[in-house]
């Protein structure tokens, strides 16, 4: 097996571990503590905590310890979180959600570099085009890794259905799912009802063994990167600031200026469907222990368009993906403002959360690579960048989602996407214009000859 192969997907199931843990406390987060909105404040702090290390961490922290311990630590700090689930408080919670904030951006960022590193090198050892190597590298990690969801509901699932049988739900709670509801009842019902904390200690033990073991494989297996500009040390300390400040300084790009939207609804709508659907939609009409199960039908999708995409861009470009992203999303925030759900309508509540997955997964895979080809020279400044703006949308989406009505969130949600369009066209217009200009050579001088090379 060819070597970097090898690191991609060292690197996919080390996400898989983490996020299978991950992806099901957040499904859960919005049901579990409904009281005093503590779920979702949570979550709000959290990719609060992200907002903020996205500005600075990232560039230092991959300058300073390389790919690989970057993601080493910053992994760490999921498996914090998951602890302070099993005495789930406001001193116990917010917490450790700041601290899995800290370090979700470098996480991603060094993940994303990494592999946008591996994809260029190993197409120049091939002749190959760079970007096209990227785009299958992230949707082969795409695959693995949006099955994180598939596994982590499952088990959520599995092990929230041993509680006992829940009674019929009344027609009058079902009157207030859906988009009208307007989160005025707080008092639990048999079908929001939290289940038994053996039940939630079992869950969240599988769900921290699963994180330790993620960490264990990155440390392990994972062959650290080394960059040609990090052989100077002389050129670290006189970079420092400039490093620091890398994220803004690259916002004098028009075309990241423009491209910020493009995050801040990802975060938009992953917000909406982790907060909002599985509680005003699957939680209110079916009951919490169908969470799980919806969300798994949302990653299998998303996890086989990822890696569809990857091979599709080739013949198709990044364009037409676009376009199919935002007319599905379109389509069916359109339907969910229509949809009042029922038990009855069961299917329903699968279909929404599969194609859901099969719009994110365009999203997913096509920011990053859009990124990582218009700032190849500028990597780690132009994901945290990435990382800073999607944090945002996350911020904003959960910080509104407990006193807002599912039909404003819906509309916003619209909004949001038809502006994120608009730039993109124009983004793309730019490019079509300037087919050879030159990719931001002077903001980040010490990226500039960031040729890397894999460590013995």
């Amino acid at each position: 097996m060819e070597r970097s192969l090898k690191n991609v997907l060292v690197v996919s199931f080390g996400f898989l571990l983490l996020f299978t843990a991950y992806g099901g406390l957040q499904s859960l987060q919005s049901s579990l503590y409904r009281e005093e909105g503590l779920g979702v404040t949570a979550l709000s702090t959290l990719y609060g905590g992200v907002l903020l290390s996205s500005m600075f961490l990232p560039p230092l922290l991959i300058k300073k310890f390389g790919c690989k311990w970057t993601i080493v630590v910053s992994m760490c700090c999921y498996v914090a979180f998951s602890l302070g689930n099993f005495y789930a408080s406001w001193y116990t919670l917010i917490p450790t959600s700041i601290l899995l904030g800290l370090g979700a951006a470098p996480l991603w960022s060094a993940q994303c570099t990494y592999l946008t590193i591996m994809g260029n090198t190993e197409a120049k050892n091939v002749g190959k085009v760079g970007r096209d190597v990227v785009n299958q590298y992230f949707g082969i990690f795409f695959l693995i890794f949006q099955s994180s969801g598939v596994w982590g509901n499952l088990i959520s699932s599995l092990v929230f259905g041993q509680t006992p049988t829940q009674e019929a739900i009344p027609e009058e709670q079902l009157l207030s799912c859906g988009a009208s509801d307007c989160l005025m009842a707080t008092a639990p019902t048999n079908s929001t009802q939290r289940p038994s904390q053996t039940l939630i200690y079992t869950l969240l033990g599988i769900y921290t063994g699963s994180g330790v073991l993620a960490v264990l494989l990155i440390a392990l297996f994972l062959e650290p990167i080394k960059d040609a500009q990090q052989k100077s040390e002389g050129e670290k300390k006189s970079s420092f600031w400039s490093t620091l400040l890398s994220t803004f300084k690259l916002l004098r790009d028009k075309r990241l200026r423009l491209l910020v939207l493009l995050p801040m609804y990802s975060g938009f709508e992953q917000a909406f469907l982790a907060g909002d659907y599985t509680r005003s939609y699957t939680s209110c009409a079916l009951g919490i222990h169908f969470v799980g199960y919806v969300m798994i039908c949302f990653s299998a999708t998303n996890s086989l368009c990822s890696v569809l995409y990857g091979r599709l861009s080739q013949y198709t470009g990044r364009k037409a993906l676009y376009g199919l992203g935002a007319v599905t999303h379109l389509s069916f925030i359109v339907a969910l403002l229509l949809w009042k759900p029922h038990p009855d309508q069961l299917a329903v509540f699968f279909v929404f959360s599969g194609l859901w997955g099969v719009a994110d997964a365009v999203w997913q895979t096509q920011n990053n690579v859009l990124y990582g080809v218009l700032f190849e020279k500028n990597k780690e400044a132009a994901f945290a960048n990435y990382r800073l703006w999607e944090a945002l949308g996350f911020v904003i989406a959960f910080g509104y989602s407990t006193f807002l009505c599912t039909y404003i969130k819906l509309y916003i949600l619209l909004g949001v996407l038809s502006l994120t369009m608009l730039a993109y066209g124009i983004v793309e217009y730019l490019e079509a214009k300037n087919p050879g200009r030159p990719v931001v050579a002077e903001q980040t001088k010490p990226t500039e000859e960031a040729e890397t090379e894999t460590v013995m």
